[in-house]
């Protein structure tokens, strides 16, 4: 059976610095991240135990935890994808992007609305969580969620395009507790050829989620 690994940075520990310290990028994937991918592989083995056994008593908490460190897995995985040392700006058409930055205009208005808006899903989550930009492929827009923990307040079947980590681990090393402060500054490293190509391909597979009678 498969199991999950833990994927190598696209750059190095410095990349992004001076909006992240190559000791927070360094903690956070190599401890924080690879904690997920233990924690779903760990979950596997006790689920197909379970299975084996045919015990359920805490099957509840089992399934619970999958979800968590699946979804960790998976938001961190686009997250450091979603980031670059010469990132940043607003994406436009002359950069190769204008596709989506059509789509973000469209579904909120404009580009400085969909960033206020970001911006504040990110900054004011309860506890631990995400802001993140997802394709939804209901009606084809892009939506803003919030996400608390790596999982809560999803839209079924949304695809995360563009994510930024709200956990105290991503940030108070270097930003204390202005949580505020590091998503503002978030915006420097944004990877708009990384989102625009997770938005594409979101769109080609949109059409497998609701399938006719």
């Amino acid at each position: 059976m498969a199991t999950y690994t833990l994927p190598e940075l696209p750059y190095d520990y410095s990349a992004l610095a001076p909006v992240i310290s190559p000791e927070i990028i360094e903690l956070h994937h190599d401890k924080h991240h690879a904690a997920y991918v233990k924690g779903a592989n760990d979950t596997l083995e006790q689920l197909a135990e379970a299975r084996d056994k045919d015990q359920w008593g805490n099957i509840n908490g089992l399934e619970k935890n999958l979800a968590f460190h699946l979804s960790g897995h998976i938001l961190h995985s686009i997250y450091w994808h979603n980031m670059t040392g010469d990132g940043g700006g607003e994406p436009l058409e002359k950069d190769g992007v204008g596709e989506l930055a059509d789509a973000i205009a469209e579904s909120f208005g404009s580009y400085a609305k969909f960033k206020t808006q970001l911006t504040k899903a990110a900054a004011t989550t309860q506890g631990s969580g995400w802001g993140v930009l997802a394709f939804e492929p209901v009606t084809g827009r892009l939506i803003v969620e919030q996400i608390y923990d790596h999982q809560g307040n999803v839209g079924q079947g949304s695809v995360p395009i563009l994510v930024f980590d709200a956990w105290e681990h991503a940030f108070y090393l270097q930003y204390k507790n202005q949580k505020v402060d590091f998503i503002e500054a978030m915006w420097q490293v944004v990877n708009w050829q990384d989102v625009a190509k997770r938005y594409t391909s979101a769109k080609q597979r949109a059409n497998t989620l609701l399938l006719a009678p």
